[in-house]
C-alpha cells in the first residue's frame, strides 16, 4: 500500500515523498483511514512506529478541506484543532512535523509550552492559527487568561496519554476538556494502555474506533538488549570504556537526576569524551539548541533525564544506554524506544547495580524475557546480582507442573482401580447378553440435552 491509497491530496502526498516516505506504516494504515472518516479513535502504538504522521496527515487533509485557499479567515485567539503533548521537546517535534508534511498547505500552527515568555505565544494567537500543539500546563494557564478560545475547535488529539497520566497531568487535562466544545473529534495515541488512560477514554471519547499495532509488553525486536553487572561507584568508569572500547559514536544516555546528567558529563569530559546533557534545569534555548546538534550529529553523546525520553525524535539513533534504570517498567519501554525505529536494529545497553536489581526484576516480568548479561573484563562487581527471578519464576512453574502431573497421573491409576472394583449397576450378572448403556459427558451431549447444564443455568 502507498499514502496515495490513503485519500491523501496531492499536496500532502508531495510533501510526504520529499521526506522520503513510500509506504505507511501499520499504525498509519488503520489510523488514517479511521480519522478520515470521521469517528472518533484510540490507538495503542509503541514509540517509532509512526503514529505522529497517524494523526497529522488526517489532520492536514480535514481542515484543507474545510473552506477553499483564500476564502478562510482565521480569528484571533481561535484554533480548530488542538494537539495536548506531555513535553517542551515533544510539542516542538510534534509542531515540526506539521510544518514539514503541510509545507503546501495554507495551514497555521503553533508550538506553545511553558519556560518560555508569555507574550510571544500569545501575540501568535492573536494573528491566528489553525493547529496549537501544547503541554497542559501553559495551555490551562492561557485559557485562564483567556488568550485563547475554543468555540472553533473541530478535533482534539491526546498524544503520549500514558505518559501524562504518569506526569500528574490528569487533571489539567480534564479541565481543559471540559472547556472544548462537546461536537468534536477526539483521538487518544498512547504507547501503553493503563487503567488510568482506559478511564480517560472513557469519560473524554465517544464510541471509538480502537487500533492497536503490536503487543505492549513486548518491544521491538530489532533492539539488542543487554545488560552489566556493575558496582554503582564505578558506573562511570565503565560506560567510559565501553564508549571508546567500541568506538560509540552517538549514544543516548539516561539517567536519574540533573544533578547526576551534569556530574557524568563532567566526568567524561574529564577522560576525554566529549558530551552535553540536557534537563529541566537547563533552559528551554538551550535544550533545543542540544537537541539539535545531537540529531546533526555535532553532539555524539548526550546525557538525558528521563523527562526528554520521549521528546527526543531521531531517525537513525544508534543505541540508548540506560546508566539508571528508570522505576517505572513502561518507562525502559519508552526510553528503548527511541532506537531501533522505522525497521532499523538499534541497541540497548543498562548498566545495573546492587540497588538496581528491583527494578530490572519488574523489567524483566514486563517485557517476559530475562535480558542478555555481559561481563566486561576489567570491572568485577564487589556485590554481584542474583539470579533473574523471572528465570526461578520459570523453573518453579515448570517443577509445579510436572509434580502436578505425577500427582494427576497417580489419582487417575487410582480411580481406575476403584473403578474396576465397583459393581457396575447397569450390568446384569444373570444376563451375559444384556448390552452396557454408552457413557453420557458433556463433550459428547448437546447443551440443551444435558439435564446438569439445563440446571446450572437456571
Amino acid at each position: 500500500m502507498t499514502f496515495a491509497k490513503l485519500n491523501l491530496s496531492t499536496p500532502i502526498l508531495e510533501a510526504v515523498r520529499e521526506l522520503g516516505y513510500e509506504t505507511p506504516t501499520a499504525i498509519q494504515k488503520k489510523a488514517i483511514p479511521a480519522i478520515l472518516s470521521g469517528r472518533d479513535l484510540i490507538a495503542a502504538a509503541q514509540t517509532g512506529t509512526g503514529k505522529t504522521a497517524g494523526f497529522v496527515l488526517p489532520i492536514l487533509e480535514m481542515l484543507k478541506g474545510d473552506k477553499p485557499s483564500g476564502e478562510r479567515k482565521r480569528r484571533a485567539k481561535r484554533l480548530r484543532a488542538l494537539i495536548i503533548v506531555p513535553t517542551r521537546e515533544l510539542a516542538i517535534q510534534v509542531e515540526s512535523n506539521i510544518c514539514q508534511y503541510g509545507k503546501y498547505l495554507d495551514i497555521k500552527s503553533m508550538a506553545m509550552f511553558g519556560g518560555v515568555d508569555l507574550e510571544p505565544q500569545k501575540q501568535q494567537l492573536i494573528d491566528g492559527i489553525d493547529i496549537l500543539v501544547a503541554t497542559p500546563g501553559r495551555l490551562l494557564d492561557m485559557a485562564h487568561q483567556r488568550a485563547l478560545h475554543f468555540d472553533e475547535l473541530k478535533m482534539l488529539v491526546l498524544d503520549e496519554a500514558d505518559r501524562m497520566l504518569d506526569m500528574g497531568f490528569i487533571g489539567d487535562i480534564n479541565k481543559i476538556i471540559e472547556r472544548l466544545p462537546v461536537q468534536r473529534q477526539n483521538l487518544l495515541f498512547s504507547a501503553t494502555m493503563p487503567d488510568g488512560v482506559r478511564l480517560l477514554a472513557d469519560t473524554a471519547i465517544d464510541n471509538p474506533i480502537e487500533v492497536s499495532i503490536a503487543d505492549n509488553s513486548t518491544t521491538t525486536p530489532q533492539i539488542s538488549q543487554w545488560i552489566v553487572s556493575v558496582d554503582k561507584d564505578k558506573k562511570s568508569a565503565l560506560l567510559s570504556h565501553l564508549i571508546k572500547e567500541h568506538q560509540w559514536t552517538q549514544a543516548l544516555i539516561f539517567i536519574r537526576t540533573k544533578h547526576g546528567a551534569a556530574k557524568l558529563v563532567s566526568q567524561l569530559e574529564k577522560r576525554g569524551i566529549n558530551a552535553e546533557s540536557i534537563h529541566s534545569g537547563r533552559s528551554q534555548a538551550v535544550r533545543t539548541q542540544i537537541l539539535a546538534d545531537f540529531k546533526s550529529g555535532e553532539i555524539g553523546i548526550l546525557v538525558a533525564t528521563g523527562i526528554a525520553s520521549r521528546g527526543i525524535d531521531i531517525d537513525e539513533l544508534t543505541r540508548v544506554v540506560n546508566y539508571d534504570l528508570p522505576d517505572d517498567a513502561d518507562d525502559y519501554i519508552h526510553r528503548i524506544g527511541r532506537t531501533g525505529r522505522a525497521g532499523a536494529c538499534g541497541e540497548a545497553v543498562s548498566l545495573v547495580s546492587m540497588d538496581d536489581f528491583k527494578r530490572l526484576c519488574a523489567i524483566e516480568r514486563r517485557l517476559n524475557q530475562i535480558i542478555d548479561r555481559r561481563t566486561i573484563e576489567g570491572f568485577i562487581t564487589v556485590k554481584e546480582l542474583p539470579k533473574s527471578n523471572l528465570d526461578f519464576v520459570s523453573k518453579s512453574a515448570d517443577r509445579k507442573t510436572t509434580k502436578s502431573k505425577d500427582k494427576g497421573n497417580k489419582e487417575q491409576t487410582s480411580k481406575e482401580g476403584r473403578k474396576s472394583n465397583t459393581k457396575n449397576p447397569y450390568k446384569n450378572s444373570h444376563n451375559d447378553n444384556h448390552k452396557e448403556p454408552p457413557e453420557i459427558s458433556e463433550a459428547s451431549t448437546p447443551d440443551s440435552e444435558n439435564p446438569w447444564l439445563r440446571i446450572r443455568k437456571k
